[in-house]
Formats: structure tokens, C-alpha cells, sequence
């Protein structure tokens, strides 16, 4: 028996009852304590994971009863309505959803239930999308409708290329550069090159190339890329966006081509919105301010006002967030819970998108900001409320995937009232984000002292956006890249002339004490390191005949003694 079936069992047992629905027991206690959903986060395949998770609590929570039809008995099934009320109430109390969940938006993930064979008529038909809210009858398949994860290729990271330290600056001369020798003591020198031998190489001025306006852009992608990474939680953010689909013009521009309002100004303004729709969405803010429209009103004027502008945005081919950046913002919903997370990625991947999308999304969700708020204006419809009706009228133009992705609808609407809820901050450029890339820019434009078997960028090193990469090559590198910058200074110092016998020897003993794997490479026999060192030929003076007599000898007066 399958973990649905002896859920649905147990539900059976205790009177044909189950989990959703106000009639329904379990939410007091009891089996609603084993299947509480949790808040699925970001990462990949999050739309995935909702809907199989959606589904298993579908499954296990609906109750199952006997019903008749036409004079017929059928087991273990289920009314049209009844799965309606059961689902609704699962996304009002799921935390990946919410209490905004409408009773329409689960009729429409119940149509696409019985187009993907989640669920199927008491007749066992499926594959069409006409399930209705009335007394029709169906039941579950035996067979599992969750939907395998897709395999998606590694799209690799972007290698971005930045000016070279060591390209001297156009018309400069390295022979002009001055040079200076410059002492410093054993624990200066620990601390820039992390081992203390004395004094330190020469040094000399080195510049780089002055940026061009396509090395800027580069910086500010793989700095932005890098925070979002960051901010997400992600090992990687290559299941989540092909980072070679981002654009680098398109962050620079959504960062500094913006009016006093923050809104992104066009240099094309064919790309713009048509002046009439402008005309209409700003009739709808500011009502019932209309200076842009000189036509009388009449009753029921500013419902065709809506009508004209939702027509206008439903028959765009691709939402305003784009089709390339569906993962990332559904990826971005699983922080909602953490508000300053959530807003500072949002703010971000609004960033990545083209300049002419981020300006009709500002003015888009700030208009319906400023309708949902508006007490002056009447209602724009007899039975849905305003807030809602925006979420309904523009979650699908601003949020849904290429391939219909069967959770489209509710993921965007969550998006959607978390956009209108915080939408100044939201779509606004981030000023952390910029300054620190200001300041890594005017660092990098900076003269440079470059000392001898140092790397000049350690101390504000590019940052990059990571990739993954196999436990071998983490090793490899990590070896090569920590053993070769020391086995050039281990050379530099056995070859260097200047120094007298008795300091390399020195310096050569301490370099051997603190890192021996690397000095064994160089010298691996006593015979390799003699030969730095040639014993000189060493001459016996000459014998000098006199040494070998006896020391002149002064004649002593002996006393004599008389008798």
C-alpha cells in the first residue's frame, strides 16, 4: 500500500472524513501534524517541487466516500465541489501560497489536475480542462501523476575578462616608471606575503589600461550576479538562470537612466508605452484627477479605462519579467517569509531585465498600487474586491513560464501582492549594491605598487559569481594555486646575486622550515642546494723556514755561588 493509500485509509477509518473543508477534523490536531507543509525555499526546480508537494497533500487530504450517479454506486471518489473546498482551503493555510488563494484560482488548478491526469473522472476520462464547481464525480488514478525533475545542462560560468595589471598604460614606458627598493622587516613581510624572510624585492608602479565602457559593464554583471547568488542561498546560480542570457548594458542602464521618480528612461522611444495607455494609467492613479483626458466622463468610465489598459498588457507574447527569468523569481518567492532578503533579490533580478520591461513594470504595479488604495475611486467591479482584481487582471502579464507551467498562476500572484505591497523599494536601485561597485571600479582605475612575487589585486580581488566545480579540480587548484606563487619566490631567492652567502643560506633555511613540500621540489638532494653554494679552493700559505727554528733566546747572568 502507498503512503496515499494508507492515508486515505486512515481518513476512511475515522468516518470518511479528511483533511480539508470546515467539516473537516484533522486541522485541530492528529494527522494535520504530520503532513504541516513547510515553506519550500529557493533553488532549482522550485515550481516543480510545489506541484508534487501540492499533489501528495491533495491526495492524502481529500476525503473519499461512496456516491451514486444515474442509479450507480461508485467507491472511493469524490464531488467537483468537495475537491474545490478541499484544495482551497490547502492553499489558504500553505505557507508557499496563502490566504489570497481565490476559489476561481483553484477551480483552474483543478482543470489543470484533470488535464494531467491528477485526477480523472468516475469513467476514467482525463485530458481536457473541463472541470467544473458543481456535483460532477471524480476520483484519484492509481497510477503516481508526480512529475519527474528536469535535467537541465550546467550552463557553465561566463568567464568575464578584466584589464590585465601588467599591460603597461598606452604610452607609458616601463623604463620611466621609478623604481624604488624598499626594507621591510620579517612581520611586514609575514603579513603581505604570509612568510617572514626579511627584506623585500624591489617594487615598482604598475597601471592598468583605462576601463572602457564595456569593462564597466562587465564589473557591474558579475558583481550583481554575485549578490544575488549570495542573497538566494545558492551554491550556484546556474540551475536558476543561463547567466550568459544577462545583458550588462541592461544593468548599467536600469541603474543610472532613471528620472527624479526612479523610473528607467528610454533612449528608444519607440519601445515605450503608447501615449493613450500612459494617458489611461495615469487617469486610474490619480483619479479623480484625469489631466491627460479631456473627453467628458461618464458612469462607468473608468471601468473601460481598466478594460482598455488590461487588454493593452494581456496581449503581450512575453510577461514583463521575461520567460529567462521565471526560475530566479520563483526562486526569490521562497524568502518572502525573510522580508529584507526577499526585497533586496527582487530588487536585483529587476535589475537583470531589459530597460523597457523594468519601466513598464514601475509603472504598471505602481499604478495598481495607488488604484488598490484609492478610496475615491468606484468599484471596478460588482464582485470581486479592487486588490484582488489587480492580482487577477496582471499576475499573468508580469509572471508566467514558456512551457505553462501548471502552477503559473498562484506562484505569480504571490509575486504580484508582494510586488504591490512594497513596490517603491522593490523597484528601486539597490544603494548598497551600487556604491559597492562604484568603489570597486575607482579601484581598479588606481595606480598600483607591485612588489616582487606579490599579486597586486589581492587586497580588493574582482569578484565573480560562483561555479561548482568537482572535488578533483578543487584540489588540483588549490594545490597549483597556492605552491606556484612560492616556488617562484623560493627562486627568486636562490638565484638572486645581490645577497650575500650567509643571508640565502639563512633565508633558505627559513623558507625550508615553513614550507617544505615546496623547497623539497626545488632541491630534493643535498647535491641540488650545493650547488648554490661552490666550495672555493682554500691555499696553504707558505713555510716559512724561521718558524721551524727556535725562538731567539736572550742570554740569562747566572748567579754563581761561592763556597
Amino acid at each position: 500500500m502507498s503512503e496515499g493509500d494508507a492515508s486515505r485509509a486512515l481518513i476512511q477509518t475515522v468516518g470518511g472524513r479528511g483533511a480539508c473543508g470546515s467539516w473537516f477534523p484533522w486541522r485541530r490536531g492528529g494527522l494535520a501534524a504530520s503532513m504541516e507543509p513547510g515553506l519550500v525555499g529557493p533553488g532549482p526546480y522550485r515550481a516543480t517541487r510545489l506541484w508534487n508537494e501540492i499533489i501528495e497533500l491533495f491526495r492524502a487530504g481529500m476525503p473519499l466516500r461512496k456516491h451514486r450517479c444515474r442509479f450507480k454506486s461508485y467507491e472511493r471518489c469524490f464531488k467537483a465541489s468537495e475537491a474545490v473546498d478541499c484544495l482551497h482551503e490547502l492553499l489558504g493555510t500553505n505557507q508557499n501560497f496563502g490566504p489570497e488563494v481565490t476559489r476561481n484560482q483553484t477551480v483552474k488548478l483543478l482543470k489543470k489536475f484533470l488535464k494531467n491526469h491528477v485526477i480523472e473522472d468516475i469513467k476514467g476520462r482525463w485530458g481536457k480542462e473541463d472541470f467544473q464547481d458543481d456535483g460532477h464525480l471524480y476520483r484519484f488514478p492509481p497510477s503516481s501523476p508526480l512529475k519527474p525533475y528536469p535535467k537541465k545542462p550546467s550552463f557553465g560560468k561566463e568567464v568575464i575578462k578584466f584589464p590585465d595589471w601588467n599591460d603597461p598604460k598606452a604610452g607609458t614606458s616601463q623604463e620611466h616608471i621609478p623604481v624604488k627598493s624598499v626594507m621591510m622587516n620579517s612581520e611586514m613581510w609575514y603579513k603581505r606575503h604570509s612568510i617572514a624572510i626579511g627584506e623585500v624585492p624591489a617594487c615598482r608602479l604598475v597601471f592598468r589600461r583605462e576601463l572602457t565602457q564595456e569593462n564597466i559593464e562587465e564589473i557591474w554583471k558579475s558583481m550583481t550576479l554575485s549578490r544575488l547568488q549570495k542573497v538566494l542561498g545558492l551554491d550556484s546560480l546556474d540551475e536558476v538562470i543561463d547567466t550568459k542570457l544577462v545583458n550588462s548594458k541592461h544593468i548599467v542602464q536600469n541603474a543610472y537612466n532613471v528620472n527624479k521618480q526612479g523610473i528607467v528612461t528610454l533612449e528608444d522611444k519607440s519601445k515605450d508605452l503608447p501615449h493613450w495607455i500612459l494617458s489611461a494609467m495615469k487617469c486610474l492613479a490619480n483619479w479623480p484627477i484625469c489631466t491627460d483626458l479631456k473627453q467628458p466622463t461618464y458612469s462607468g468610465f473608468e471601468r473601460d479605462v481598466f478594460k482598455t489598459i488590461v487588454d493593452y498588457f494581456g496581449q503581450m507574447k512575453e510577461p514583463l519579467l521575461t520567460f529567462n527569468f521565471f526560475d530566479v523569481f520563483v526562486s526569490v518567492l521562497g524568502l518572502l517569509q525573510k522580508h529584507s532578503e526577499a526585497v533586496e533579490a527582487l530588487q536585483i533580478s529587476c535589475l537583470l531585465l531589459p530597460p523597457e520591461n523594468r519601466r513598464k513594470l514601475q509603472l504598471l504595479v505602481r499604478m495598481m498600487a495607488r488604484i488598490s488604495f484609492n478610496k475615491d475611486l468606484p468599484p471596478l467591479s460588482e464582485s470581486v474586491r479592487t486588490r484582488v482584481l489587480m492580482v487577477q487582471a496582471f499576475s499573468r502579464c508580469i509572471l508566467c513560464s514558456k512551457d505553462e507551467m501548471d502552477l503559473d498562476e498562484l506562484l505569480a500572484a504571490k509575486l504580484v501582492s508582494f510586488l504591490m505591497d512594497n513596490y517603491q523599494e522593490i523597484l528601486s536601485v539597490p544603494s548598497s549594491l551600487k556604491s559597492s561597485i562604484e568603489e570597486h571600479v575607482v579601484h581598479v582605475q588606481r595606480v598600483q605598487i607591485k612588489y616582487a612575487g606579490a599579486d597586486t589585486d589581492a587586497t580588493f580581488p574582482a569578484p565573480s559569481f560562483c561555479h561548482q566545480i568537482s572535488t578533483d579540480e578543487f584540489e588540483y587548484q588549490r594545490v597549483i594555486g597556492s605552491q606556484e606563487p612560492l616556488a617562484a619566490l623560493l627562486e627568486e631567492i636562490a638565484m638572486n646575486k645581490e645577497i650575500s652567502v650567509k643571508d640565502k643560506k639563512k633565508k633558505l633555511k627559513q623558507f625550508q622550515k615553513s614550507y617544505p613540500e615546496v623547497y623539497r621540489v626545488r632541491f630534493p638532494t643535498p647535491e641540488t642546494e650545493a650547488v648554490l653554494f661552490p666550495e672555493k679552493s682554500k691555499q696553504k700559505p707558505p713555510l716559512l723556514m724561521w718558524a721551524l727554528k727556535k725562538p731567539f733566546q736572550p742570554f740569562h747572568r747566572t748567579r754563581s755561588f761561592r763556597m
